[in-house]
Order: structure tokens, then sequence, then C-alpha cells
């Protein structure tokens, strides 16, 4: 029984014993530069902390104060700044750490600053409470009133600083207007040169139109349901376009005579005119007599029709070169160049006739002149 309580004792002492130095391993040492300040001037606490390699640590009074933040006792009369390490040193397995806390106080007296606390791991170590006197400032009832001080650049002071605070809070809104403003500048001009702010789609070539509308004509069924006006209209009209998207012939303008003689005078169609006389012939019949035709005859114009566009289909050559020039005839700049041009000419036109008629006023001035 005595063996165990012996045993008992001599480990309760280990453990108490190891606690001890654990407890004993963090140690937070403080003291002043000066005794006494002068009341508002800076006084540097320098705290020397030794704990064990490697372990982490920190100031609990100082965990919610910011970079150079600090932190105020006794009312405001102390402010204590953030502690700034300075040095450490490795010494085995223990690692002493230097901190400076510069302490500032507003008020004269006596003050007992307060106890720097230092945690490390489970561990925490305090320092001992200084004394620091606080001299007050000598002033003298006849002694002038100092200006103020002049405004100082904070430190790291940078271009940004000249800044309005709007713009740094509001600068998107900013850049979305100027965006904007750029966005539609840009669609304008593009708008005058081109005549569309997206890109134009491209055209399908004369060809694929007429062969595509003479298809989508074919299916209606226009003159199997009595409408062989309907028919024969859209039927020419076809052609029309045809004709001028393919030739330049301005067919939409012209009378059936017009677009035969027109015909006639080009040597890439004009061997071609019996299926647009056959055509022409039959629809100016049914719109105009009001001739109900015959179904052959109806099947006869499609026909024709379909031969025409396919014996005068361009080769791929030609058609890039056709689409390329009406693409530039739809541009608004080509068009107004052209009528730049054309109002050039009738002024051009007018200011000779005026001259012209001038010159012979002056001859026949001049003639009766002579006569007398």
């Amino acid at each position: 029984m005595k063996f165990s309580i012996r045993r008992f004792l001599l480990l309760l002492t280990v453990v108490a014993a190891a606690f001890g130095a654990r407890a004993a391993y963090v140690k937070v040492d403080a003291k002043l530069d000066s005794a006494s300040v002068l009341m508002g001037r800076l006084a540097t606490l320098k705290v020397e902390v030794a704990r064990q390699a490697g372990a982490p640590g920190g100031f609990p009074q100082f965990k919610e104060c910011p970079e150079d933040g600090y932190v105020s006792f006794q009312g405001d009369s102390i402010e204590l700044r953030r502690p700034r390490l300075m040095d450490s040193l490795v010494q085995g397995d223990k690692e002493i750490l230097r901190y400076e806390v510069p302490v500032q106080v507003f008020d004269s007296g006596y003050y007992q600053l307060p106890e720097i606390l230092y945690v490390s791991g489970g561990d925490t170590a305090r320092s001992r409470s200084l004394s620091l006197k606080v001299i007050p400032v000598a002033v003298n009832a006849n002694d002038s009133i100092a200006p103020f001080a002049p405004v100082l650049d904070p430190d790291g002071f940078s271009v940004v600083d000249w800044v309005p605070d709007w713009i740094i809070d509001w600068w998107w809104i900013a850049l979305v207007i100027a965006l904007a403003v750029i966005a539609f500048l840009w669609a304008m001009r593009r708008y005058k040169k081109e005549g569309s702010i997206l890109p134009p789609k491209p055209l399908p070539s004369p060809y694929t139109q007429a062969i595509g509308r003479l298809t989508t004509l074919h299916g209606r069924k226009l003159w199997e349901n009595g409408r062989e006006k309907e028919y024969f209209t859209e039927l020419t009209d076809i052609l029309r376009v045809y004709l001028y998207r393919r030739f330049g012939i301005n067919a939409m303008e012209m009378t059936s005579r017009q677009i035969m003689e027109t015909l006639a005078d080009n040597p890439a169609v004009k061997d071609k005119r019996d299926y647009m006389r056959n055509i022409l012939n039959m629809a100016d019949f049914v719109k105009f007599a009001k001739v109900r035709p015959l179904p052959e005859d109806n099947v006869a114009a499609y026909n024709n029709a379909l031969k025409f566009v396919e014996e005068t289909r361009p080769t791929p050559e030609e058609e890039q070169a056709l689409l390329q020039a009406e693409m530039e005839r739809m541009r608004p700049s080509a068009n107004v160049k052209k009528s730049k041009s054309a109002a050039t000419g009738l002024s051009t036109k007018s200011y000779k006739g005026k001259s012209r008629s001038s010159k012979s006023v002056k001859k026949k001035a001049a003639k009766k002149g002579g006569a007398k």
C-alpha cells in the first residue's frame, strides 16, 4: 500500500514538473525606452517573447486591430499601436522574438500600462505591468496660438488619390456609358457606309432565285384552281427580275414589246427570244384580253420559262461577278456617288446651255448694231 502511494506521488510530481516546464517555456518580458514622455509624443514599449521554435502564437489584445491601427486602454487616454516584429533569434529549440509597441498618451499624469499577453498553443504568458509618467505641455497664457499644421500627404500617395470618390465607386457605370457611345457611333458610321448595321445576308444567285421561285409557283397550282391571271402575272415577274439580275435589263419598267426589242439587241440571249415571246404573248392575252388559256398553254409557258433560265445560267465566274456588282449597287455610298455625279452632269449641261444661249444673244445684238 505504501509502495503504491509512493509511485502515485512520484508520477504526479513528474506530470506537474512536465506541465510546469511547458508552461514556463513561453515567457514575455516588456520594458519602456523611457519612464516619462511628453504628452502627445510617442514612447516605445519593447516586448520580448521566448517560445518554442516554430510554434505559432500571437497577441490576443491586438487580434481585432488592423495592420496600422491601435488599441485603446483606460478609456481613450492610452493608445497602443499594433506590435511590429523587429528581430528574431533561434537558440536550439527556443525562439526569441523582439517586438516594438508604440505608446501614445493624450493626458498628463501617471499611468499603469496594461500587461501584454502572448498565447502560443495552449499556453498564455503575460508581461509585467509598467508605469509611465506623462509630462504636460507647458502653456503660457500670453503665448500666441500656433497656426494649423499643413496637410501632409499619406504614405504611399499615388495619382489615384486625386480621383474623386464617386468615380472610384461608380467607374463601371462610366465604362458602360462609354462603351455604349462607342457602339452607337460605330453603328451609325456602318449604317451610313453599308446601309445596314448587321452584315447583309449573302444574296442568292439570279439562277438560284429564279429556279426557286418557279418551283414555288408550280407547287401553288394557281391555274389548276382557275387563277390563270395571277399565275401569268407571277410567272412574268419572275422572268423580269431574272432579266434584271442576270443581264442588267430593267424589265420591270418595260412593256412586252420593249423587252423583246432589248433581247434582240443582246447577243447573249438573242437566240432565246422565242421562249420569252411565247410567254409574254400568252400573258398579255390572259391579263388584258381576259383569255382563258388551255391547260397545255399553261404548262408550255412554265416549261418555256424553265428552259430560258436553264439555258442562260451563268458560269460560276460570271455568277460571282454579278453578285459582287449587285452588292456594290446596294451600298448607299455608291448610290450617293451616282446621284452626285448625275447632278454634276446636269449642272454642267445646263451651264453649257446657258453659255451657248448667251453667246447667241451677243451675236444677234452685234448684228443688229452693225445693221444700224
